[in-house]
């Protein structure tokens, strides 16, 4: 995965005033932290983040105040109703270390024939992964999968150098038979 650059600066204003007055500039107030660091309150360009988190566990290089740091996003909030970025959480990596983050789950291939029905229990799947080498996603075939079968944690193949953190035996997908709709005129029958 490729490392986005972003520039940020320190925050020296805090409180809901100071927060509007860095959306209404076009930035986005946020905190850096971890590795026991204290945490540093930061602002950030709001549209060059917001590009950059429309890719899943996004790694991105910060210049804070001409000091370099690696960080991956932990929290994001948006506006409920506009979708705009409104504060993010972002927590400091190092190239070489093992993190802990989740992971959509993709299908491929067709069920079994009939009218079956893919039912998606786990939509992600927490794994941990180098902080620079963070699959997007993981990928599960189904082809030919009848109802009842079900897709388990395991099951699913992970890229090299990756662990599942997730239960092993919880099911991430299962196949279900359709239900066919019954008769109008039997259910007026069973009534009287």
């Amino acid at each position: 995965m490729a490392e986005v650059k972003l520039a940020a600066q320190v925050r020296t204003e805090f409180g809901k005033g100071a927060a509007r007055r860095a959306r209404r500039d076009g930035l986005v107030p946020g905190v850096v932290y971890g590795h026991g660091a204290e945490p540093v309150h930061v602002t950030l360009p709001g549209h060059a983040l917001m590009m950059a988190l429309k890719t899943a566990n996004v790694l991105i290089g910060l210049d804070i105040d001409g000091k370099s740091a690696l960080v991956i996003p932990k929290a994001v909030q948006r506006d409920p109703l506009k979708g705009f970025l409104e504060h993010v959480d972002l927590l400091t990596v190092k190239r070489g270390e093992k993190v802990d983050v989740e992971v959509a789950v993709h299908v491929e291939g067709d069920l079994a024939p009939g009218s079956n029905l893919l039912e998606y229990v786990m939509n992600t799947l927490r794994i941990q992964a180098e902080a620079t080498h963070i699959p997007e996603s993981v990928t599960v075939s189904v082809q030919g999968l009848d109802a009842g079968a079900s897709v388990f944690a395991k099951d699913i193949p992970l890229p090299e150098g990756s662990a599942l953190v997730d239960d092993p035996e919880a099911i991430v997908l299962q196949v279900v038979a359709a239900k066919a709709a019954e008769p109008a005129a039997e259910e007026e029958g069973a009534e009287g």
